[in-house]
């Protein structure tokens, strides 16, 4: 009998394929709290941003790849001058509550995040941009310039206008909605718990069965919310949880976790740099210090010491290994010995206490940075590289809140070192135009060049790829000369999955919310099918 029962068996086996079925829990732990699942609020939050990419839909989404697909949308048309934007939206979409979307729900979140009375971050995108509806079903966006980064901006999730339409801007931030949220992506809300002193503890979500595009094989998605990395840590090896959002470079070690866990190391496009404030230190005024700076600082000690490796170096403002980077930019530039020599012919001496000065003026800065762990460390590996060419750093760490307010936003400090945000597909206006010189511009380096405020604006307006990649090779050499920063490393985006979650084939995105590009592909239970 039991010979018979294996055989039995060996044959169903050669006969049927294993495939994904529907069910399973995925449990993912997250350090913070959300705050505001809503598309047009939650760009600041990385809990709301994750959360309301997986219950909102966009016109456009992400792929595992990080390439732009259709969502909502089943074609767009380009106008031949790359003013006009024709969207084509899906028919028979259902909003969670069984309701259609249609063109006037685009229609009402496009025109409530230009509106100023709702504070959205994402409002200066949208400058410039007109929306016209066609039909229920049909919407133009009208550019007043050609921008070539537009299509990155129809991502944003939809919000539902019969939801929203009644809100006053001064509510808007106060609604239930914001935390109960009603989407059309393929998971919809379904509960969360706060404890006494109104923190959220979990919050579940299901998924929906009426979802336009591919359905989910994960029944249903948790997360758990904690105040730390080691709680994290903690709850996932005691099998509270079945993911980890994001680790440390620190913690980014198979050996710390439970058997039977996958580590995806994700390309994303966060830069970390140090940017000089020559408006605030006189040493840093002069080239050829920033130029020594640049030149002794060992990015690969940087990585391995501070990162375990889990970074790729960077040499611009554009990312290793993307067309808009300049190649012949791709090369150690780690160089003490030019370094000192470049300070010897520019007469900056040496003293007896080893550190250089001129004209009375030492070669002293501070150095300034969050107080997280990695990037501390990182602050005192530079310390360390640039005081063997006569440099003389403080480093000193404050928490976000406070660099951000008290020395970010008025430009208070001689160097800094902080990660940015972008995308694959950078444009440099916001990091690099002399018009975002001053908060909430993001140029750190209060870079003024007129050359490249014109190499800037031509290449955001250029459809021509090839001709945009030109533009920005040229504005690369100019950064490369002036040495307005140090382009230190991209970090990976680390995340730790149970291995009996199939399917996570993530490997670029543009944002840590878009790892769940592909979340209907991801899966737990299987079952077995004729071949």
């Amino acid at each position: 009998m039991l010979a018979l029962s294996f055989w039995i068996g060996k044959i169903f086996l050669s006969l049927t394929k294993e495939v994904p079925d529907f069910g399973g829990v995925y449990s993912e732990g997250i350090i913070g709290q959300p705050s505001f699942i809503n598309p047009i609020l939650s760009q600041s939050n990385e809990v709301d941003a994750a959360l309301s990419n997986i219950i909102y839909s966009g016109l456009l989404k992400n792929d595992k790849d990080g390439q732009l697909v259709n969502d909502l949308t089943e074609r767009y048309e380009i106008s031949q001058d790359n003013k006009e934007y024709t969207f084509y939206i899906k028919k028979g979409v259902k909003w969670h509550d069984n309701l259609e979307l249609t063109a006037n729900d685009i229609i009402f979140t496009i025109n409530t995040l230009t509106d100023p009375l709702f504070k959205s971050s994402l409002r200066q995108d949208w400058q410039g941009v007109k929306i016209e509806k066609i039909d229920d079903y049909t919407v133009k966006f009208i550019l007043e310039n050609p921008y070539f980064g537009f299509l990155e901006n129809l991502t944003l999730g939809i919000l539902p206008e019969h939801i929203w339409k009644n809100i006053d801007h001064d509510k808007f931030h106060l609604v239930k909605y914001n935390l109960e949220p009603v989407g059309t992506g393929p998971y919809k809300y379904a509960s969360h718990h706060k404890d006494s002193d109104g923190n959220i503890l979990d919050y579940k979500i299901v998924a929906f069965k009426e979802y336009s595009g591919e359905s989910s094989y994960i029944g249903e998605i948790n997360f758990n919310f904690y105040s730390n990395e080691q709680f994290l840590v903690d709850a996932y090896n005691s099998k509270k949880i079945s993911g980890i959002s994001n680790i440390s470079s620190q913690n980014g070690n198979l050996e710390i976790f439970r058997k039977n866990t996958s580590l995806y190391e994700i390309k994303i496009p966060w830069s970390f740099s140090v940017f000089f404030n020559r408006n605030k230190s006189v040493a840093l005024a002069n080239k050829e210090v920033r130029t020594a700076l640049d030149l002794s600082t060992d990015k690969q000690q940087v990585i391995n010491d501070a990162l375990r490796g889990k970074a790729v170096s960077l040499e611009a403002p554009f990312f290793t290994g993307t067309d808009e980077f300049n190649t012949n930019l791709q090369r150690n530039n780690f160089n003490i010995e030019e370094a000192n020599k470049v300070l010897d012919e520019a007469k900056w001496e040496k003293g007896s206490d080893g550190v250089r000065s001129k004209d009375g003026v030492k070669m002293e800065f501070r150095l300034l940075t969050v107080d997280s762990p990695d990037l501390v460390k990182i602050a005192e590996i530079l310390k360390t590289q640039w005081e063997k060419i006569g440099a003389v750093v403080h480093v000193e760490s404050f928490d976000f809140s406070d660099i951000q307010q008290n020395y970010i936003k008025p430009r208070e400090y001689d160097a800094i070192l902080v990660g940015q945000d972008s995308s694959f597909s950078v444009d440099p206006y916001s990091f690099w135009h002399s018009s975002q010189k001053k908060d909430p511009g993001l140029n750190l380096a209060l870079f003024d060049d007129t050359e490249a405020d014109k190499l800037i604006e031509e290449a955001r307006a250029e459809v021509n790829k090839q001709e945009r990649v030109n533009k920005y090779y040229k504005f690369q050499e100019i950064i490369k000369d002036q040495v307005p920063a140090v382009f230190l490393f991209s970090p990976y985006y680390l995340y730790v999955v149970d291995s009996k979650v199939k399917g996570v084939e993530i490997e670029r995105i543009n944002s840590s919310q878009f790892r769940f590009s592909n979340i209907n592909k991801w899966y737990i239970k299987t079952k077995r099918v004729r071949k």
